[in-house]
């Protein structure tokens, strides 16, 4: 009988990776368990607690504390270095004339415990517009790496999940933060770490919502620095002042300028685009006005850009799609203010936002988010990083495999992905090391000692890697 070979080109990225990420871990052993961890999340099936993790790796009738203090200890596994390390990987990606992408958005990890580090009264997510509801909850910042665009597709790939608790959050190891104030602490690293790098000219986009449409993010932002936000309908915004003259104080502010949402009613002035969004051709009516200044910031002027609001029919019903209204930061040029990419390709990464909510969708349903029962105050904490940080290491492995310019493989007769997605790297993964006779004495449901397969592990790894 002939066996059809198994492809290992996924695994191996997921295993180069994590070489890599070798200086995030205090010792050697803690290590290994790290790698250990991360094949348990591919294999694990249903929840990711520590125990099903465990369960996976037949580690059932040992003591568990050591893989609890991965978590416990922060010099154990080093949150800010594993980043570090993941973000110089990205870089490869990205060429240095181009403008290196982030997103943010804040997300909430569900909890019931009162005395959780960091969990507060929060906006239940769940809940439909017309009934409010509040939950305990801990809230953390995504900030996501945006890949390239390629016929309309990027994916978002989490670099650092910031603790971004309430003031009336618990409280032992991490200080309260607002979440544009998360945002902004993330915004300064990825520019630090792009100067570190060699790429102090390389512009970095960041793209927000309009949670972030505060003068303190605004202040904060970076040299080189731009960000794309979304704005309220009617924000104040004023005109730049005149040229000086006279006597008294120079004026910091112009005429107030008319707000957003009066735009719409004019009949000239507005452009014409075609995007690529997945594959898809979005037509989209837009204008340029600016620059403005906000109130209590006078020292950085702003564009707005105004999206008109579509309406059509599909299969008999009405669909529509609200205005939308956006600021960037203006870029200052010998001849004045001007844009600092093309207005059209603004919108086309206005468009990819949305791949922050995919992270949250894919990270909780597909990796169990804070399903890990951890309570001590690091823990709490480390665990819903750790989680974040596996996800990332998965979905970069996938995109140096796959790409976004053609689809994977089909998975089953009835279904053809578009893209990749967090469960193609899953059932991919776990094919390629269920049909590897080497990987065998790991995945065993017998039970097993962590000595036995910390000394296998090394060892299978090195022939994993080797060249076929």
């Amino acid at each position: 009988m002939t066996t059809v070979p198994q492809s290992r080109g996924l695994v191996k990225q997921v295993l180069a990776l994590s070489a890599a990420q070798r200086s995030a871990f205090s010792q050697e052993r803690v290590y290994w368990r790290a790698v250990a961890l991360v094949l348990a999340e591919v294999l694990a099936f249903g929840s990711h607690r520590v125990t099903d993790l465990l369960k996976a790796l037949g580690c059932v009738d040992e003591d568990w504390s050591a893989w609890y203090r991965l978590w416990q200890r922060p010099q154990r596994y080093a949150e800010a270095r594993a980043s570090a390390v993941l973000f110089t990987e990205t870089l490869g990606h990205v060429p240095a004339e181009a403008p290196y992408v982030v997103g943010i958005d804040s997300t909430s990890v569900p909890r019931t415990s009162g005395r959780l580090e960091g969990t507060g009264w929060l906006k239940c997510p769940r809940n439909p517009p017309w009934r409010v509801g509040i939950e305990r909850a801990q809230r953390f910042l995504n900030g996501s790496w945006l890949t390239p665009l390629v016929r309309g597709y990027s994916r978002a790939i989490p670099l650092r999940f910031l603790p971004a608790f309430t003031e009336k959050a618990v409280h032992h190891c991490h200080p309260a933060c607002k979440e544009n104030q998360a945002g902004s602490q993330f915004v300064a690293w990825v520019r630090a770490q792009l100067d570190a790098a060699g790429r102090k000219a390389q512009r970095l986009l960041c793209l927000a919502d309009g949670s972030y449409d505060k003068p303190d993010f605004w202040r904060a932002l970076p040299a080189n620095t731009h960000a794309l936000v979304r704005t309220a309908k009617n924000r104040v915004l004023k005109q730049l002042p005149g040229p000086y003259s006279g006597r008294g104080r120079r004026p910091k502010y112009g005429e107030r300028a008319p707000a957003p949402q009066t735009y719409l009613e004019q009949r000239h002035g507005w452009h014409t685009a075609r995007l690529d969004v997945r594959r898809r051709q979005r037509r989209v009516a837009y204008r340029v006005e600016g620059p403005f200044l906000r109130e209590t910031l006078p020292e950085t002027p702003l564009f707005l850009l105004v999206v008109r609001g579509q309406q059509w029919q599909r299969a008999g019903r009405t669909r529509r799609r609200m205005p939308t209204f956006l600021l960037v930061n203006a870029l200052a040029t010998p001849d004045g203010w001007a844009l600092p990419l093309p207005a059209v390709e603004l919108l086309a990464w206005a468009w990819q936002r949305w791949e922050l909510e995919v992270v949250h969708r894919e990270v909780k349903t597909g990796l169990g988010l804070g399903d890990k029962q951890c309570f001590q105050p690091h823990a709490a904490v480390g665990s819903v990083q750790w989680s974040a940080w596996v996800y990332a290491l998965l979905m970069l492995a996938g995109y140096r495999t796959y790409g976004l310019a053609s689809p994977p493989a089909r998975a089953s007769a009835w279904h053809q992905p578009k893209r990749y997605t967090l469960t193609t790297v899953l059932d991919q993964c776990r094919l390629e090391l269920l049909t590897q006779p080497e990987f065998t004495p790991l995945f065993d449901r017998s039970a097993q000692t962590w000595p036995k397969i910390e000394r296998w592990i090394p060892v299978w790894l090195d022939t994993l890697s080797a060249p076929p």
